[in-house]
């Protein structure tokens, strides 16, 4: 059991200058709502053990520097339950970080509803879910902590619908607490690790660890979106024209090298039409703190992901297989490769909040040149319905914080086996696909490797996906496509040839921007 820490030690444990904030005043009935024999005694004896009036602490506290609204509950006052004095101050909380524009920190520890005060406590669920949706709605991050116990209502709400999930080691987390749960049931997968595991959390994050973690979490997603996307060492920055959607993104010197050297004023998106090449301007950036007013506005137009530099070969493929050999070669770079490269820092989210994971998919929020970009990377593996819903779940909070989304492509294809059918392959790629369509923060994509048909080509932005000279995108994978056009096993490279793989290929078809604007051979 992990070690259980009151409302004010935790509150101590992660931030500095903790301040309460008012709260309202509520007469209750002797006994409250229920008339519930003893219940005042009991509410009297808690507050003399814990020297707190409520199984709630609300306020406002710098964490690692940046300011965030803390709700911190008090397990020792009945359980850390909900009771209606309880949603009063939730509300005020939420309300608080609304008018401020200040993120919000739930630290839970919590069995659940009081029931004390029966179905009035229950309701509480309803109004702290309403005070989450307009603080999600207001583009506001929200990042909870799990800590021993969060179970019941607290794990539905303010737990489970975090942007966020961190937990402490060992902390029991689950809907069920310990004296509800049928007695063959096992008490592992009541816990941070398993809910981790189960793609219900993000990360287990030790004490000593917790306030580091969090103080760069908020940072990460609070840092203001909308300035330049790199600043050079000259001091000025680069930045794009205006386009509404999935404009190209700015060219800072990290593009793949042209080896023509050919420029022109256009470039061709997948329809063949064209689009205006982004336009270099000047000027002076003023880097944002992390505590500014407004953080979490989705900005009117959010510039666009600057596009990595190649990490591998850099001459183009002389044939179809050739790039094909070059995407599957274990030598060349993968996608933890290019995010080390690119970030100075990262944190990643996990799961999928329906009981997946994906290794192959790479999913969190990084820094680079002082603004924060998110990030989806395939890893060179077969993409598992899990994966593309964390993608999805990335993509969908980046657009809501106003933050620029990067994704890097690399997979054979999505998971063709039974259990992938079954955990909803079709229905989780389709999702994708519609997120990345619809998206108002712009995407930015780099073809990094194999892509493998329709589950590559979810992740891959229209108008705006580049290529390195180590990938190939295909409609299907040449031996495939040999065995369907019962073609002999000596002519698959011919068949590669036939698809138009290579990235020069695609850059002609249209399929694919090269960077700058420029032609290939």
């Amino acid at each position: 059991m992990a070690e259980r820490l009151s409302a004010r030690e935790v509150v101590a444990l992660v931030s500095d200058d903790f301040s309460e904030i008012p709260y309202p005043t509520r007469q209750s009935k002797p006994d409250g709502p229920l008339a519930w024999q003893g219940y005042d005694a009991s509410r009297a004896r808690a507050a003399e053990r814990t020297g707190e009036q409520e199984s709630v602490i609300c306020g406002t506290a710098r964490v690692e520097g940046t300011r965030a609204v803390l709700i911190a509950f008090e397990f020792g006052f009945l359980g850390g339950s909900l009771g209606e004095r309880t949603g009063d101050r939730l509300e005020a909380a939420y309300t608080y970080a609304r008018e401020h524009r200040l993120p919000v920190v739930p630290l839970v520890a919590t069995g659940g509803s009081r029931m004390q005060e029966g179905m009035l406590a229950l309701t509480q669920l309803q109004r702290v879910a309403r005070q989450s949706a307009l603080t999600r709605e207001a583009g506001l991050p929200q990042i909870a902590v799990l800590r021993d116990p969060t179970t019941g209502g607290g794990w539905a709400t303010l737990g489970a619908g975090a942007d966020v999930i961190l937990a402490l080691p060992g902390a029991q987390v689950g809907f069920a607490g310990s004296r509800v749960r049928p007695p063959d049931a096992d008490p592992s997968a009541y816990t941070a690790e398993a809910q981790v595991a189960a793609g219900a959390a993000d990360a287990v994050v030790r004490p000593e660890k917790l306030r580091r973690t969090l103080g760069m979490w908020l940072r990460l997603l609070t840092k203001a979106s909308n300035r330049a996307a790199d600043t050079p060492t000259d001091g000025h920055t680069t930045e794009a024209a205006p386009i509404h959607r999935h404009p190209a993104p700015v060219s800072t010197g990290s593009t793949p090298p042209d080896p023509t050297g050919e420029a022109h004023p256009t470039r061709t998106g997948p329809t063949g039409a064209a689009h205006p090449t982004p336009r270099a301007e000047t000027g002076s950036t003023n880097p944002t703190p992390p505590d500014t007013a407004g953080a979490g506005h989705p900005p009117p137009q959010t510039e666009p992901a600057p596009v990595p530099a190649p990490l591998g070969t850099t001459d183009l493929p002389a044939t179809g297989w050739d790039a094909v050999r070059r995407a599957r070669s274990v030598e060349r770079p993968r996608a933890a490769a290019y995010l080390d490269a690119y970030f100075t820092h990262r944190a990643a989210i996990s799961g999928d909040r329906c009981g997946g994971v994906d290794p192959g998919m790479l999913c969190g929020f990084g820094e680079r040149g002082g603004r924060t970009i998110a990030y989806a990377a395939q890893t060179g593996t077969a993409t598992r319905p899990a994966g593309y819903r964390t993608a999805t779940r990335l993509i969908r909070l980046a657009e809501r914080l106003g933050i620029p989304v990067l994704t890097l492509v690399d997979t054979p294809g999505a998971a063709n086996d039974a259990e992938a059918e079954r955990q909803g392959a079709g229905a989780a790629i389709a999702d994708l696909f519609t997120t990345v369509a619809s998206a108002r923060t712009p995407i930015t994509t780099l073809l990094i490797g194999e892509g493998g048909s329709g589950g590559a080509l979810a992740l891959a932005a229209p108008g705006a996906t580049y290529a390195t000279p180590d990938s190939y995108f295909s409609v299907i994978a040449p031996e495939l496509a040999a065995a369907i056009l019962k073609r002999p096993r000596e002519e698959v490279e011919a068949t590669a040839d036939q698809l138009r793989v290579r990235p020069q290929d695609l850059v002609e078809l249209g399929v694919i921007v090269h960077p700058e604007g420029r032609s290939l051979p």
